[in-house]
């Protein structure tokens, strides 16, 4: 648990939290994970990490799980928890999506990393 939090990146509201591996603002909603310092010091300062839902680091090719239940839009069911996704593909998305896949059943899509565990 992280003892001084750090105020959110988008409105600068002082009163975060900590949910699971991210930082939350209650202000805006933004969701992000905290620079840890030291731990992981010797990556470099550009290189962007993507933890799951339980903090272990994903890297490009590896197989996860779906923790929770996912609507998806234009679908009559959604993505069940459970769900096996094999070589997942980490890209700089839109609204905190960061892991590219193809899951069978539904084809390509984005799935944000708090929904996943490495598995």
């Amino acid at each position: 648990m992280i003892e001084n939090l750090p105020p959110c990146p988008k409105c600068s509201c002082e009163y975060t939290y900590e949910m699971n591996a991210l930082v939350v603002c209650p202000e805006c909603g933004h969701e992000w994970v905290p620079a840890e310092s030291g731990a992981e010091g010797g990556e470099a300062a550009g290189e962007r990490v993507v933890k799951d839902s339980v903090g272990n680091v994903l890297q490009d090719g590896d197989s996860v799980v779906v923790v929770k239940a996912l609507k998806v839009k234009g679908s009559p069911s959604g993505i069940k928890a459970g769900t096996k996704v094999r070589n997942i593909r980490l890209v700089d998305g839109v609204d905190g999506h960061d892991i590219d896949c193809k899951i069978d059943g539904f084809g390509a899509m984005q799935l944000k990393s708090s929904v996943v565990k490495k598995g």
